[in-house]
């Protein structure tokens, strides 16, 4: 179980330098020279994207949590 983890874990940490905008926003920001505000917009829209899936998945560890630990008590 602990090997599931560490792989999920690493899996996770390594897909969080990815690059994502939509075809108008990349055309805006390849105009600029600096490339600082990209990275702002590249970096915003993946952190939106994380969050639903970390709450998400939090509330999944919560609820199998629960459930096993209710029926080891029995």
């Amino acid at each position: 179980m602990k090997s599931r983890w560490t792989i999920l874990c690493i899996a996770f940490l390594l897909s969080l330098n990815s690059f994502a905008q939509c075809a108008m926003c990349r055309a805006v920001l390849e105009s600029e020279e600096g490339q600082s505000a990209a990275e702002g917009v590249n970096n915003g829209i993946v952190y939106l994207m994380a969050i639903p899936y970390i709450l998400i998945g939090g509330i999944g560890v919560i609820i199998y949590y629960k459930f096993f630990r209710a029926e080891k008590s029995k």
